[in-house]
Order: C-alpha cells, then structure tokens, then sequence
C-alpha cells in the first residue's frame, strides 16, 4: 500500500443566481447589483466537486485523500466552502483582499494559481467549465498554463482512476473523447456530468460550526460581549481544527502585486446596454384550428416568425 498524500483541489465560486435577473439585476454604471441576486455555488463548479469526491472515493482504500476546496471572492464566499464539506470535501479556504477587485479572467486565474502553489504538491486541480456569471470558460486553462501542468477540457465523466493515472470522457462539439494522463493534471468540468451528491446528515452536523475569523468578527460586531465569542471561537479551533475555514489575502500568496486586480487586467469593457425584456400584452386563443392560424398569420404580418 502506498501511504503518500494524494491532494486534490477544486477552484469553486459563488455566483449570483443568473435564472432570478430581473429590472434591479444591473446598476446604472454596469456592473451587476449583487445586492439584489441571491448568490449560489457555481453549477459547473458543483459538478466539479463531485468528479473530485468520486476520485477520492476511488483511492481511500489505497491512500490519504484530502479534497480542499479554494474560493476567491468575499467573506461570504465561505457559505460555498461549508456546502462543499457538507457534501464531502475535507477543508476549504477563502482567498479574500478587496486588492483582488476588479479582477478579470487573466488576474483572476494568477492568484488562483498563486494559492494553489501555496499548498505545494497538488496531485489534480478541478474546476468547472466556466461560471455562469462569465461565461468565459477562460479562468481553469489559464491556471492550467500558469501551473505549467497539463490541462483536460470539458470532462464529462470519470471513467477510471489510480494512484498512477486519471481516465476521462470528455464531451465535444461533434462526438465525445476519451484521455488518459498521469498527474499532476487540472480538469475543468462540463455541465453534462454528474450531478453533486446531497449534503451527508454525518457531515452537516460535523461541519455545521464551521467558520471563518472573519465571519466571527462580523456576526458579534455590534454586541458587548464580542470579544470574548471570537476567543470561544479560536478555543474551538484549537480543539477541533477542521471548523476552522482559513482566509488568505494578498500577502498570503506571495504575488506579483502589479498582476491583481484592475493593474493585472487587461480586459477594458467599453459599454454594457442593460436590456430587461417585458411582456407588453397577451392574447388568448383557443384550442382551435382557425384561431390559430390567425394567430400564425398575425405573427408573420408583424414579422415575428
């Protein structure tokens, strides 16, 4: 038996919730109001933990696995980091420095990559194919490069799994391909995989207490005895370490300061139209075959079809 640690990392994101936008979804400058979005765990980036709980669950028998999952983004991020241990993962960290504001795809894959190197020798990093907030598909590659480790793109099943190698199907325009690679390898993973498995009763309960410094301090800032629940926290921690969900800023990673935020995005966005579609009148027909096509003629009249 091999006893070496075997790591895997999932580069998750909250996101705001894309299916609820509505006429307050944007600001007048163009930026999205997240205020007014409910913020959720990026579906792909779900899809991605699960193919990461899926190899762990296929080496636990051969060797220590430990799934971490890395979010950058603000304090509140850590809501996905408990989600993800809730469903399997073993620790999470919030990468968190209003320095990261701004961030395009190019500064956002660097300090990414800057705190997966942080963690030393990672065995395979997952993301997901892109978030839905983007679109971009751009940010997993690109720490792909910037690791100067392979990359495979748009996984869609976990085919087999070693301690040696990884098998994957991965889906295509045109058909479906199936890879092998040994590692270190980062994955980005396509909306057809399998769905995350639920939130474990064991673990919920384990894990429910699980906090950051940062939350701590926000949650008791305005009460009198403040001070004394973040050293009944840090009490907590000492005893049990795994409820501990460890923040990083900037300094933590040991960047290039010049490649984060606003300095280290090159993308410039030269205008944002808000467009918010609204139903202006209806019109009811019945089930019949001559309402219909009048309704058919109307349309094409109004060239609408």
């Amino acid at each position: 038996m091999n006893n070496k640690d075997f790591k895997i990392v999932v580069l998750a994101k909250q996101v705001p919730d894309t299916h609820n936008v509505g006429k307050d979804a944007m600001k007048e400058d163009g930026t999205i109001n997240r205020a007014a979005l409910p913020a959720i765990f990026n579906p792909d980036d779900l899809k991605a933990l699960e193919m990461a709980l899926a190899c762990k669950d296929a080496l636990k028998d051969l060797m220590p696995v430990t799934v971490t999952v890395i979010t950058m983004g603000p304090s509140r991020a850590a809501d996905i980091i408990r989600e993800s241990m809730f469903r399997g993962a073993d620790n999470g960290i919030v990468v968190s420095d209003k320095r990261f504001a701004g961030s395009d795809t190019l500064a956002t894959s660097y300090a990414l990559s800057a705190a997966v190197k942080k963690l030393g020798k990672v065995d395979i990093v997952f993301s997901g194919r892109q978030a839905i907030d983007g679109d971009t598909a751009q940010v997993g590659p690109q720490v792909a490069e910037k690791l100067e480790i392979p990359q495979i793109t748009y996984a869609e099943e976990l085919v087999a799994m070693s301690e040696n190698e990884i098998v994957i199907k991965r889906r295509l325009d045109r058909g479906v391909e199936t890879v092998k690679t040994s590692f270190p390898v980062l994955i980005t993973v396509h909306g057809n995989a399998n769905d995350c498995r639920p939130r474990h009763a064991a673990r919920l309960l384990k894990n429910k207490k699980a906090c950051s410094l940062t939350e701590v301090k926000e949650s008791q800032q305005s009460t009198a005895n403040s001070q004394q629940f973040v050293e009944d926290m840090k009490a907590l921690w000492a005893k049990k370490p795994y409820l501990k969900i460890e923040e990083w800023t900037a300094d933590d990673i040991n960047p290039d300061f010049a490649r984060l935020g606003l300095s280290g995005s090159p993308t410039k966005v030269k205008s944002i139209e808000n467009v918010v579609l609204t139903s202006k009148e209806n019109k009811k027909i019945n089930n019949s075959e001559s309402e219909i096509n009048e309704l058919m003629k109307e349309l094409v009249t109004a060239h609408i079809i």
